[in-house]
């Protein structure tokens, strides 16, 4: 019994996710796409299903053909009840699964940005000890425009208005990342689409070291809320 891990690209693995996942008993088996590794056949002993964040954009199909092959796995997931989490490129792969609509942004949102719950998240189990405003990591020019059918938004930003929803009551996505220690945060500030947003690497690490202390704590307190509530391993 296992979590299947989509990982889209070498550098964004589970990260603290991921830890604190391997540290409540959970056996991770990662899915390297960007290396060719095929999507699993079936859901045959997974206990849920976990997928990451990357460059691409989810129309990009001609591209990263295994982008069909793994909304189609979200899809019989979340149809057979097995809980999902999504991150970032995650949670735009789970909304264009479940029939949500992805789309350019205007503008990237890049670094440091607030964060608000919506109604729904207030009251959401996940968002336990979690504040209503909180500052928090983004790094997307890509959005969801429109939310799956009968999905709740569970935090938005100035930017984007869905930055957290939940389908059911087991698919969880989240456009912004909780998930990343100092090491990856320092590592993506110099990535392409830092300058595309008009901000500089010094820019975005100088707002880390302001905010880094309380972005992990709350960090870790939601890898923990998935790992216990969503991911129990009494449950398997």
């Amino acid at each position: 019994m296992s979590l299947v891990v989509f990982q889209h690209a070498d550098n964004e693995g589970p990260a603290v996710l991921g830890g604190v996942l391997q540290a409540q008993g959970h056996k991770l088996q990662p899915i390297r796409l960007y290396d060719g590794e095929p999507v699993p056949a079936d859901l045959d002993n997974v206990d849920g299903v976990v997928s990451m964040g990357g460059p691409m954009n989810v129309d990009e199909i001609v591209e990263h053909p295994w982008i069909e092959d793994e909304m189609a796995y979200l899809r019989a997931a979340h149809d057979a009840n097995v809980p999902i989490v999504g991150v970032c490129l995650g949670a735009q792969l789970i909304a264009g699964a479940l029939g949500g609509t992805v789309a350019a942004m205007e503008q990237p949102e890049v670094g440091w940005q607030n964060l608000k719950l919506a109604f729904p998240g207030t009251i959401d189990p996940v968002y336990t000890g979690i504040g209503w405003e909180t500052t928090q990591f983004h790094l997307h020019g890509q959005e969801v425009t429109k939310l799956p059918p009968g999905a709740a938004p569970l935090a938005g930003s100035a930017m984007c208005r869905n930055q957290a929803f939940k389908v059911g009551l087991t698919t969880y996505a989240f456009q912004y990342h909780f998930e990343w220690d100092r090491a990856g945060l320092d590592t993506f500030a110099h990535d392409a689409i830092v300058m595309r947003a008009g901000d500089t690497p010094a820019q975005i690490q100088s707002q880390t070291r302001e905010f880094y202390d309380d972005y992990r704590r709350l960090g870790d307190r939601l890898c923990h809320t998935l790992a216990t509530i969503l991911l129990p391993i009494d449950k398997r």
